[in-house]
């Protein structure tokens, strides 16, 4: 019996070949028309499972090639594809287009008037009469179709455009925020987040001066954000529902106490060494003095002592220090902790899970910009790696380099490094004053050698003294007393992080 023929579609933005119909799309890839996460009936182009295949919402994928709108009743909008005339490097172009509705930029499927120059995203477009099923609002939204000025009463902002209004509540929501879900995942955290129309809805602690924990700006909680209650974490409406910071996850799948992604589980092999040899302390706790690490043929053994000639640990390449594992055979060494690292984990800043690579070429680190040859951590599905070192910081970081917590930023800072006056981001972010901290600074070590000079260096936050004049005794160069040092007490010896580190620390 012959099998029945898939359901294909011939769309205009891919005429060359048809598009294939799935029923139950599960990948979670955006939607090529709406820019929206995909799940349920799709259509798709491309091989099955890859990243670069073209995806649509069923509902995307067949909107009408033409329309006419109240907005614009003179003249029928043509359905038009950004992305394919308008690409990415193109920002002069892609500015000149603009939504009518939201305001916003058109980076998805829009209707034009090519006569008037009027645009609506296919999504603003397609608003029906009343919005029965909005998530924002208990009652059904109309849309008032007259272009005002209005203040959105969820989000706070003053926009132009076509309020969508509750007659038995008068409030007024602008487009954007009434097609907001109720719940969503963001990356950086591990509970889902429920939409919130002010603090007076929940116990939020010191509400009156709280901080996106995204983008680390000021929120104002008398209007609606994103709430984890479990963990008293906040964010803006805009961060989190940013497609770069959700989480591509169906969450009717997700319950509230399943959190932890299967992969991550420490029961299941995720552990990178195998243990050889075993004692017990003095305080009957096991340590593992013989391990077989993946990262090396040989067994390494546990050692407590000092070393010599400035060895590097292979795994973050940095300055080896006891308890570490070693090879009685090759110069080959590991941190305790490096040893003990985890096969797979999340980084908040990235959405995909990392795997751990021992063993690695040359490669830049995503989030300090340096070049480094020790154990890494990759995403299988996109290039994004970061370095042992930058893996171990979590979105709030709190450095003994400044007195106030630190928040991982995902906007670009308008401050410069406090430390190094470099701009680079991504960048950690004090909410009490303008401290700003990049990666590259953030993961600096405490200690550090230098050549044959008999102390170590350590590092400091503030200028060794009130002279004015200050100046790198390595390299004879003025010091800028605002950015961090490395100091040998002993010696009175300042010097520049980079003298010390030299031009490429985290290489061996």
């Amino acid at each position: 019996m012959e099998q029945p023929q898939q359901l294909q579609l011939l769309h205009f933005s891919h005429p060359k070949h048809p598009l294939l119909f799935c029923q139950d799309y599960r990948d979670g890839g955006r939607c090529w028309g709406c820019q929206e996460t995909v799940y349920g009936p799709a259509y798709y182009y491309g091989e099955w499972r890859r990243i670069y295949h073209r995806v649509f919402h069923k509902s995307c994928a067949e909107l009408p090639f033409g329309l006419h709108h109240p907005l614009h009743p003179i003249h029928p909008l043509i359905l038009f594809d950004e992305k394919t005339h308008y690409p990415e490097e193109e920002e002069e172009d892609k500015q000149k287009t603009q939504c009518q509705l939201c305001n916003e930029s058109c980076q998805q499927y829009t209707y034009r008037c090519y006569h008037c120059d009027f645009n609506l995203h296919a999504t603003c477009a397609s608003l029906p009469p009343t919005i029965e099923s909005s998530q924002v609002h208990h009652h059904p939204l109309t849309p008032f179709w007259k272009w005002m000025s209005f203040t959105c009463d969820l989000c706070a902002k003053e926009v132009k455009g076509i309020p969508n209004q509750c007659a038995l509540c008068s409030l007024w929501f602008h487009n954007s925020c009434a097609s907001l879900p109720r719940k969503l995942k963001v990356i950086r955290h591990k509970h889902p987040l429920h939409l919130t129309h002010s603090y007076l809805e929940v116990e939020l602690h010191q509400f009156d001066s709280r901080f996106c924990q995204i983008c680390a700006e000021k929120m104002n909680t008398n209007y609606g954000f994103y709430y984890c209650s479990r963990c008293d974490f906040v964010a803006h409406l805009d961060c989190a529902a940013d497609y770069r910071n959700r989480d591509n996850i169906n969450l009717q799948e997700l319950k509230e106490e399943e959190n932890e992604d299967p992969e991550l589980d420490q029961s299941v092999n995720s552990a990178a060494y195998e243990v050889k040899n075993i004692k017990v302390g003095e305080d009957g706790t096991e340590i593992a003095t013989e391990i077989q690490h993946l990262s090396h043929e040989h067994k390494l053994k546990l050692s407590d002592y000092e070393v010599l000639n400035n060895e590097k640990c292979n795994g973050c390449v940095q300055a080896i220090s006891p308890p570490f594992y070693s090879c009685v055979n090759c110069s080959f060494f590991l941190h305790e902790s490096c040893a003990k690292l985890p096969k797979k984990k999340r980084h908040p800043l990235h959405q995909h899970l990392l795997t751990l690579f021992p063993k690695s070429c040359y490669f830049f680190c995503f989030a300090c910009s340096r070049c480094c040859n020790g154990f890494m951590y990759s995403c299988e599905t996109c290039h994004f790696l970061l370095d042992i070192p930058c893996s171990l910081i979590s979105d709030i970081l709190t450095h003994p380099g400044h007195e106030h917590r630190l928040l991982l930023s995902s906007i670009e800072s308008r401050h410069n490094c406090s430390c190094c006056d470099s701009k680079i981001s991504p960048i950690f972010r004090c909410t009490t004053c303008e401290f700003a901290l990049d990666f590259k600074c953030a993961t600096l070590p405490q200690t550090a050698r230098y050549k044959q000079h008999e102390h170590p260096f350590t590092l400091r936050y503030i200028a060794e003294d009130d002279s004015g004049k200050y100046y790198c005794d390595i390299c004879e160069e003025e010091r800028d007393p605002k950015h961090w040092f490395y100091y040998c007490a002993k010696c009175d010896y300042p010097a520049h992080t980079k003298c010390i580190l030299g031009k490429h620390p985290n290489c061996k």
